[in-house]
């Protein structure tokens, strides 16, 4: 019976050292170790899509280490659908930790768009086809205007933000720690396709 209580105890600590060695290990990768992994794209499972040069790849590196099951999930389902004949509505890839959400409206004006961010999920917003504008620009640097919503997992701010026009099978990575502003038009207020996964984050 001791020897048995003892193997538990055991088994225990090696599981709670290796999650604490996982943790560290991405945490402490400098630079380029992180750009290395990033730029070597095995994360993407083979799909072909584009990441934009403004995601946070440290943060990034950071999430897919800690949640990797659901990030690998993520990826597949990209790699797996034709993005272009997937018709709109949401799909479930994992339970609650990893849903896909398809849309196809027109972009809007600067004005009727607004920064927000969530705490809970992390989106990746793919552009299928079409053309818009999307902000970024950290939480930490902008003022809150609506404090956090957990049962929306929502807050919005006021920001100056950065700005870049995505395209086609390119995607941003936007974290607990980014404000966002997606949708916005470059000109037009033409229809864009879009896919939006929304992947737990870790810790």
């Amino acid at each position: 019976m001791k020897n048995k209580f003892a193997c538990t105890i055991v088994s225990f600590l090696l599981f709670v050292g290796m999650q604490v060695a996982a943790q560290n290990a991405v945490t402490d990768w400098s630079k380029n170790a992180t750009k290395k992994w990033f730029n070597k794209k095995e994360w993407l499972n083979g799909a072909q899509l584009k990441p934009h040069p403004s995601i946070n790849k440290k943060e990034f590196a950071r999430q897919y280490h800690l949640n990797k099951l659901y990030w690998d999930k993520a990826f597949t389902f990209l790699k797996q659908h034709n993005l272009d004949s997937l018709p709109k509505g949401k799909y479930p890839i994992d339970g609650d930790n990893v849903t896909a959400s398809v849309t196809e409206d027109p972009t809007k004006d600067f004005e009727n768009t607004g920064w927000e961010s969530h705490r809970k999920f992390i989106d990746v917003q793919c552009i299928i086809s079409g053309e818009e504008k999307m902000g970024v620009y950290p939480i930490t640097e902008s003022v809150v205007i609506k404090e956090y919503d957990d049962k929306k997992d929502v807050a919005n701010y006021t920001t100056p933000g950065k700005f870049y026009i995505a395209g086609p099978g390119m995607f941003f990575i936007f974290f607990p720690s980014d404000a966002h502003r997606p949708n916005i038009t470059p000109g037009g207020n033409k229809l864009v396709k879009k896919i939006v996964i929304k992947v737990r984050a870790a810790g």
